[in-house]
């Protein structure tokens, strides 16, 4: 191969590592697949036109989902990194190990959304890791037949509270900025809450969780489904029934798995 040849595809290279990495900082763990474009054969009762067809003027560009990928992935990446400095809620500041922001895909259908970090995730930096974390994951995959990196996992705050004690009013709303960008950048079709903090705060309301269980709720066009959050079963075990009953309606609403 050429020199000049070997020069430019070790740059490609390089670029394609720097937009991975990008990628893993966000906490984007999946990639949607481009999907494949089939020429469409010629008709028979057309000739095949002799030169190349123009856009009509203000015609829409075929979007790249590889750079939408990367521009979300990059989008959610700045903002982890504006988080991951924030000292708005002092005491949650002055006792965290670091921030955790999210993780999952950026395409993703279906996000899952919790009240807080844990002592795990506070020390790993990834949502849903401990206990609660791993009936979570019992939840997406044998219960719904997915794979954790088909969804995004968040909370609605970032950061620990002291002795896991359940986020303050104040707390939930010096993060919602944080929340809300991340819900304008995934661009999800349904949101789980889990527990009455994650329900209470994202709909604004004071409703219990046994109240706003059971139906689907709307948030800016987008299908809610509250249940219990995995850390309450753990506590009450007679509460999985509900909680399977709820991801039952929830898969319902999604409708059959795409192939």
């Amino acid at each position: 191969m050429p020199l000049d040849k070997r020069v430019a595809s070790g740059r490609v290279v390089r670029i394609a590592v720097q937009q991975l990495e990008s990628l893993q900082r966000a906490g984007v763990t999946h990639l949607r697949k481009p999907p494949s474009r089939r020429p469409a054969a010629p008709s028979s009762s057309q000739e095949k036109p002799s030169r190349p067809v123009s856009a009509a003027p203000g015609a829409a560009a075929v979007p790249n989902p590889g750079h939408q990928a990367v521009d979300r992935a990059a989008a959610l990446e700045g903002m982890a990194r504006k988080v991951a400095k924030c000292v708005r809620c002092k005491e949650l500041a002055r006792h965290r190990t670091q921030t955790v922001f999210g993780v999952g895909n950026p395409f993703a259908r279906l996000v899952f959304m919790g009240e807080a970090p844990g002592e795990d995730e506070d020390r790993q930096g990834i949502p849903f890791v401990g206990r609660a974390g791993q009936l979570l994951t019992d939840i997406i995959v044998k219960g719904m037949r997915l794979r954790r990196e088909d969804v995004y996992i968040l909370n609605t705050i970032k950061c620990r509270p002291p002795g896991n004690r359940a986020p303050l009013p104040d707390e939930a709303a010096n993060c919602r900025e944080y929340l809300d960008f991340q819900l304008e950048v995934i661009r999800p079709e349904f949101i789980c809450c889990l527990g009455a903090v994650a329900a209470q705060s994202l709909l604004g309301t004071s409703a219990s969780i046994g109240s706003l269980r059971g139906r689907v709720h709307l948030f800016n066009g987008i299908k809610v489904v509250c249940t219990y959050h995995p850390a309450y079963v753990l506590r009450y075990p007679p509460a999985k029934r509900q909680v399977w009953e709820d991801i039952q309606l929830l898969m319902k609403e999604m409708g059959p798995r795409e192939k």
